[in-house]
């Protein structure tokens, strides 16, 4: 499953430059919300599951509630035909 993602060179940190393999790619974002606990079991869950490496999301933060917070994984994945 996640052979057809790409390794992230942090794009979003340079100017659109409209390059043709960017535009052959699409930007997924996964965000997990919930409580520490919970955001923390759900990434290891799914680097068990062979997801994302656990260091592929972002530092955990706050979310709009105050009890909870969340973390947020982007991806780049390779348009298919």
């Amino acid at each position: 499953m996640s052979q057809e993602f790409l390794p992230d060179d942090n794009k979003f940190d340079r100017a659109n430059d409209d390059s043709a393999a960017e535009s052959e790619q699409d930007v997924v974002c996964v965000t997990v919300t919930g409580s520490p606990k919970g955001v923390r079991e759900t990434i290891l869950t799914l680097y068990r599951l062979g997801f994302a490496e656990v260091g592929d999301w972002s530092p955990v933060q706050r979310a709009a509630n105050p009890k909870q917070v969340m973390s947020v994984l982007i991806r780049r994945r390779k348009r298919k035909a």
